[in-house]
């Protein structure tokens, strides 16, 4: 069974790429024909998939940003591989309400990575009750989580954003780091999971809240993950 996932959040330089590109990976290590589609004209998850080398595993990217060239129809350009198990989608900062009703379509389940920035928090509940709006009339049976992203331990940042997602009822799933083991993984175009084991530990363990949640059916709010997450950076 195909299972698609959406990485969105309305403001830029959030991390939805790195998400993206490092769930792609992870299903792809784990044995799931994977795809990638990204919508997003910039190209960044595109530009990845060129980074990375024949021997790893292979990954099915689509720049869905742009129309197709040649005799090529937009049915063809965004067709999926027989055998695709999982399909992640990046998205721009900026979505037309249109653009976003084609991707919301058959999603199962929309990750929104948030900054632990006063800015950033400012503007996500106002995105979230929109996009939650879209999402129960065009992806009925998909589940919304928040991540927290690139996160500094013991910080007054990272706080005020667990009480402001706590707030709104929509505390994070997962809690990422800030570690510079996802820039040496996107200049290969790899995940974090493709790199040394003993070398990313503590990321890898970070990421495995999210990964049950998506595997689990997308359960409500778990305090005992929650409050693990949060030990992590609060210790």
């Amino acid at each position: 069974m195909t299972r698609k996932f959406v990485v969105i959040n309305s403001k830029g330089g959030c991390g939805k790429t790195t998400l993206s590109t490092n769930l792609a990976s992870f299903y792809a290590v784990n044995g799931y024909t994977s795809a990638l589609f990204d919508y997003d004209p910039q190209e960044s998850a595109h530009r990845w998939l060129t980074y990375r080398s024949d021997d790893r595993v292979g990954i099915h990217g689509v720049a869905a940003a742009y129309p197709p060239t040649g005799n090529l129809t937009r049915s063809f350009q965004m067709r999926l591989p027989a055998d695709t198990k999982r399909v992640i989608i990046d998205t721009p900062a900026s979505l037309k309400r249109m653009d976003l009703i084609e991707i919301l379509r058959g999603a199962e389940a929309i990750i929104v990575p948030i900054l632990p920035s006063v800015i950033d928090s400012r503007v996500m509940a106002d995105f979230l009750k929109d996009l939650m709006a879209e999402a129960k009339v065009h992806a009925p049976g998909a589940s919304v989580a928040t991540v927290a992203n690139r996160v500094r331990r013991n910080t007054r940042a990272y706080q005020t954003l667990l009480e402001f997602l706590e707030g709104i009822g929509r505390p994070p799933v997962a809690s990422l780091r800030d570690s510079q083991n996802y820039n040496y993984a996107a200049e290969q175009g790899i995940g974090i999971h493709e790199l040394n084991a003993a070398a990313t530990r503590i990321d890898r363990g970070q990421w495995q809240p999210l990964i049950d949640w998506l595997e689990s059916g997308h359960p409500e709010f778990n305090q005992h993950i929650f409050d693990s997450q949060k030990q992590l950076f609060t210790a």
